[in-house]
């Protein structure tokens, strides 16, 4: 019983002994890489803050095992790929557990993880050149990546775009950043562009020093900025026709195709199909029409014009008002009082229009006064109306401005506009061209804009706020303006126009800022107002008066007097009238109080 005490206390002796040795050693591998994969999450989370982890590829594999010990979401994609749109608005850490774990085919969310960081577990065939190129060609940038050895060496790489090695070796102890922003400075990597040459926003010039094609408009300057900013070069197409303005619908198009990084010219957001190639707006505006500005009206309507209704009733009212004063205070009664005497008061109507009218040999001063109201009155009117009829003589208002479609539509004008802008209109409403029986297409873009560019005052013409105020600052130098812009008449009130980028551009968000940037210190709004000068400067805009000098009619002719002709025939037949009235009712009197 004893030797049984004594094994079982050598024992349990012994089984301590051999505990206390297995915890002096060191951590396993599999612990260790753990504890380095977390300062390293860590570091990283230092940088820059995440909220969700996506792990891509499936198990086993070293990122798995942190499940556990990782405090925020985690999405796990075994097979390389989502089902779904990310519609996260989050800030994703992607971990991918091999070289080609990560098969994204989603593409709309590929746009959203574009510039998320991603660290990659790189099997041991497998270089960081090669890994960093792959993900260069998927323009996917801001790469790290660890090999199998991270757990003892402690070192991992990270991708750098613009240097001839393109990957840097890091220590986990180190204070260097992990993900940069690479485009701050591009080491003068070429951007690719191209200016539709659409005054005032884009126009080409050549230098004359260097003998290159220069982009000047307030959304080439936008580009030039931009490219100055991320120290890069601008490269435009070296067989420029200066002038030969390009449709804007086919700059997009080449965008699309991936021709073009970033496009000197603007697209509408209204017929836009997505937004994955349009930018931040750059210019909030309206699309209106510009009608040719009313003829002078003739002479003959002025007499029209300067009689309001409501100045009429109130000369009515007048009249009618001093004819019951002038009855009453006659004779301080009402025995004269009749309708004619008070509809057709000779002194009154005289009064009103500043002639003489007989008066009593004694007027009372209650007559007294009303004459002077009346004489007060009729100096009033005659000077109010000779005032009128002298400024309009001299300068005569213009005819109604068409302030609706119907009233465009009775007009002698017709809608100029492109086929193309015409169709992508009409197809937004269901309708084609042969719908629009107002309206004058143009095939030819540059056809279209120089029939707008020289003032055709044949038809009214779609065009932007910014587009008008060249149009505006030019018309200045016009004796008279030609064209005005139509608040009341537009195809947008309110417009989005943008940059076509070109899709899946890993600047992107360095270009927005830009933008904004300009915006918020006003240069766009200095651009569009130096708009009209640069034009000039370059030769796209001749200071030349297009308006059509009609000689001023310096005397008034028989037919400018026709209503007034009217109006006094209609006068004399009205009284003739009157007067066969009174003959007959005196006539018949006389025979009734005759005597027999």
């Amino acid at each position: 019983m004893h030797l049984v005490s004594i094994a079982i206390i050598l024992g349990w002796q012994c089984l301590r002994l051999h505990c206390t040795q297995l915890s002096a050693l060191p951590p396993q591998p599999d612990e260790q890489l753990q504890q380095q994969l977390l300062l390293l999450l860590e570091r990283i989370r230092l940088e820059r803050s995440y909220d969700t982890v996506l792990i891509y590829g499936g198990a086993p594999c070293v990122f798995h095992s942190l499940l556990q010990q990782l405090e925020v979401p985690t999405v796990l994609l075994s097979k390389g790929s989502s089902h779904s749109d990310w519609d996260f608005g989050s800030e994703p850490l992607l971990l991918s557990c091999g070289a080609t774990a990560e098969q994204e085919h989603n593409s709309r969310t590929l746009t959203k993880l574009q510039q998320a960081r991603r660290l990659v577990h790189l099997e041991a065939d497998v270089s960081p050149q090669w890994l960093c190129e792959d993900y260069f060609a998927r323009e996917q940038h801001n790469v790290a990546m660890l090999h199998a050895d991270f757990a003892t060496t402690g070192s991992f790489f990270s991708c750098r775009c613009f240097q001839q090695e393109n990957h840097v070796q890091i220590e986990l102890q180190d204070s260097s950043l992990i993900y940069v922003q690479q485009f701050r400075n591009m080491q003068g990597a070429s951007i690719r562009s191209e200016a539709d040459q659409l005054p005032p926003r884009a126009m080409i010039y050549r230098d004359v020093e260097s003998g290159k094609f220069r982009m000047l408009g307030y959304v080439s300057n936008l580009v030039n900025t931009f490219v100055e900013r991320v120290n890069a070069t601008l490269e435009l197409r070296d067989d420029y026709e200066i002038g030969l303005i390009t449709y804007h619908g086919d700059i997009v198009n080449w965008t699309q195709h991936n021709l073009l990084d970033v496009a000197a010219t603007l697209s509408n957001t209204m017929l836009a199909e997505n937004f994955d190639y349009l930018s931040y707006p750059y210019v909030i505006t309206s699309n209106c029409l510009m009608i040719p500005v009313p003829a002078p009206m003739p002479y003959k309507k002025i007499y029209i014009v300067i009689v309001q209704p409501l100045v009429l009733g109130l000369l009515v009212l007048f009249f009618l008002v001093f004819s019951l004063l002038l009855i009453y205070s006659e004779e301080l009664s009402w025995r004269d009082l009749s309708l004619a005497n008070f509809l057709l008061n000779d002194r009154s109507l005289r009064g009103l229009l500043g002639q003489s009218f007989p008066l009593p040999a004694n007027p009372s001063r209650h007559l007294k006064a009303i004459c002077f109201l009346i004489c007060f009155a009729s100096i009033m009117t005659t000077t109010m109306y000779e005032s009128y009829l002298q400024a309009y003589f001299t300068h005569p208002p213009l005819e109604p401005f068409q302030r609706t479609l119907e009233d465009l539509r009775a007009s002698p004008y017709r809608i100029a506009s492109h086929r193309r802008e015409a169709n992508a209109l009409l197809k937004s409403r269901n309708q084609t061209t042969n719908d629009g029986t107002n309206l004058y297409v143009v095939d030819s873009w540059p056809d279209f804009i120089k029939l707008r560019d020289f003032f055709n005052a044949s038809y009214a013409y779609p065009v932007t706020g910014e587009r008008w105020y060249s149009y505006a600052e030019q018309q200045r130098f016009f004796k008279r303006p030609v064209f005005y812009y139509s608040r009341d008449i537009c195809i947008y009130r309110q417009i989005l126009l943008c940059i076509p980028l070109r899709p899946h551009l890993p600047y992107r968000d360095l270009f927005e800022e830009h933008m904004q940037l300009m915006q918020e210190f006003g240069m766009l709004k200095f651009w569009i107002g130096r708009s009209f000068f640069d034009m000039v400067h370059l030769g796209l805009s001749l200071l030349k008066d297009y308006s059509v000098h009609q000689p001023d009619e310096d005397a008034l002719y028989l037919r400018d007097l026709t209503l007034i002709l009217y109006f006094y025939l209609a006068g004399h037949l009205f009284a003739c009238f009157v007067f066969a009235i009174e003959l007959y009712r005196g006539k018949r009197t006389w025979h009734l109080i005759r005597p027999e």
